[in-house]
């Protein structure tokens, strides 16, 4: 090849280089300008009627408020939860209701087998899961020292690992239908560290992980055609007694969460589509905020507000 030819390919190749960069920046102010657009006019809220949803976690909490809500919208909602029982009762509650099919299994979403087992056989009874809400998680309350190794471990098996095998179970009927929402329950433990908190906040960091990577996966694999949406909600603390001793400088201010202000922004959540959602909504911006300022500023703003949760014994 000639010095002129090489001289030609290499202004090709600079030109194609410059019109991606010019494309780039009309998609960046394009997208800017419709999130803009959706922030004053938000997405309408999708309906669930007829939908499948299966919300681990059930038997109390935001599990079974979710459960509720979701049946009185007239989605078929199927119950998980280790605890029978609590699990039966908030499937009576929602019969109680007559709004629509309900169901309820009892599951350890820690172990693997158990979970591809019982999916199993919702599919058969049941039908395809199509809206799957990683809710199940437990928040044990002290230095991290005193933590014990099997408490770890637990920890992580519920709180990470059983999200991988609840996608491992129902993410591939969703696929394969191009049909679907998963929603996970992260926490703004998940955004900033805290003590007395350490693995349960490393947790809920591996939740958001996971998250944004699944989605970035099937975005890539699908070659932007996939349908499925991915959410992650951060709630601040909630007021279900999972949080035992919570320490909060300004109440009046920075309240705990009602079950009903986060169920009602978690399904605000997974009906618009967002990618993710904090509990108040905006936590999440504060928090992202905050991480631009030096590490001494940080340190100085948490103490003042002082808030958090104490070492339980």
């Amino acid at each position: 090849m000639s010095i002129y030819q090489i001289t030609m390919v290499k202004a090709y190749n600079g030109a194609l280089v410059l019109a991606d960069i010019l494309l780039l920046i009309l998609k960046l102010l394009y997208y800017i300008c419709e999130s803009i657009y959706k922030f004053f006019v938000p997405t309408e809220e999708k309906s669930v009627a007829g939908e499948i949803v299966l919300i681990t976690g059930t038997g109390h909490g935001i599990g079974k408020e979710l459960a509720l809500r979701y049946a009185s919208m007239g989605a078929t909602v199927v119950c998980w939860d280790l605890d029978q029982q609590a699990n039966e009762e908030t499937l009576n509650e929602i019969k109680k209701t007559g709004t629509a099919a309900a169901y309820a299994y009892q599951c350890d979403v820690s172990n693997r087998e158990e979970v591809l087992r019982v999916a199993e056989k919702i599919k058969k009874e049941v039908g395809d899961v199509t809206i799957l809400i990683n809710n199940a998680g437990i928040m044990p309350c002290h230095a991290f020292l005193d933590h014990s190794s099997d408490e770890i471990k637990r920890i992580f098996e519920i709180n990470v690992l059983a999200h991988f095998w609840m996608l491992q179970a129902f993410l591939p009927s969703m696929i394969e239908k191009n049909h679907g929402h998963i929603v996970a329950l992260s926490s703004l433990a998940g955004i900033g560290g805290l003590p007395n908190l350490v693995p349960y906040c490393a947790s809920k960091f591996a939740v958001r992980g996971l998250m944004e990577s699944i989605s970035e996966e099937l975005r890539i694999s699908s070659k932007g055609k996939s349908l499925i949406k991915f959410t992650t909600i951060y709630p601040y603390m909630v007021d279900t007694g999972l949080c035992k001793k919570p320490k909060i400088r300004f109440p009046s201010a920075m309240p705990l969460v009602s079950p009903g202000q986060a169920v009602s922004q978690i399904i605000l959540a997974q009906r618009r589509g967002y990618r993710e959602r904090s509990v108040p909504s905006s936590w999440l911006t504060i928090g992202t905020l905050l991480r631009i300022f030096p590490d001494h500023a940080l340190h100085s703003m948490i103490d003042f507000f002082d808030s958090g949760v104490e070492a339980v014994s």
